[in-house]
């Protein structure tokens, strides 16, 4: 489980083409630190499993079902990363619960510049729009973030000057994808309602 605070602006330094997958060295000198063989850092919002460790660096296998329903398939060496460990048990919650689960991807729509932070516009798949809501909260890229205004099919965040300087969200310009994830206590809530509650709604826990 993450929190959306990420911890250091990180980079990938090489893409490894596979049948299925893709394997993908990243540096990051923050959450390799005592990072270890089968740990989890979130790349981009998407969490993935350590499997080789070098100075500085980490390596991860990225599966086809990951690379269709994220923006990690648009990654090339030089591409700059958002990388956050998981939260250790008793820590502080920053942000809000994050999976590293992407539920879908959207694009910079537009960014309106204002003197001490900037409106950012960001497109939303259909699906994902029901469980978006005005102040509620969202992951962008891995980013924990506070919905400002949401529609149909957009939604828009505002970025403070410390999120455009330590995030790749101060690098995205118009048309570049997003990974998203909406907060998963909606869809949990969604499935409920949807289900009458479930066995024994209502009912007093034994």
């Amino acid at each position: 489980m993450f929190t959306g605070i990420v911890e250091e602006l990180g980079e990938v330094t090489a893409v490894e083409k596979l049948d299925d997958a893709s394997r993908f060295r990243l540096r990051g000198p923050v959450v390799t630190e005592g990072a270890k063989h089968g740990d989890s850092i979130a790349v981009n919002g998407v969490c993935l499993t350590v499997v080789d460790l070098g100075e500085n660096e980490f390596t991860a296998d990225v599966m086809a079902e990951t690379l269709d329903r994220s923006s990690l398939g648009a990654l090339a060496p030089g591409s700059r990363v958002n990388l956050e460990r998981p939260m250790a048990l008793g820590g502080r919650l920053g942000g809000h619960l994050v999976q590293g689960h992407v539920d879908g991807t959207g694009h910079i729509v537009e960014r309106k510049v204002s003197e001490n932070w900037e409106l950012v516009t960001v497109s939303l798949p259909a699906g994902l729009a029901r469980y978006v809501v005005e102040k509620g909260s969202i992951t962008v890229d891995g980013v924990s973030l506070t919905v400002v205004d949401a529609g149909p099919d957009f939604f828009t965040m505002s970025l403070i000057p410390t999120t455009l300087a330590l995030t790749t969200l101060g690098l995205k310009q118009p048309g570049d994808p997003v990974n998203l994830e909406v907060d998963v206590l909606a869809k949990y809530v969604e499935r409920l309602l949807a289900h009458g509650g479930g066995p024994g709604a209502g009912e007093p826990v034994a």
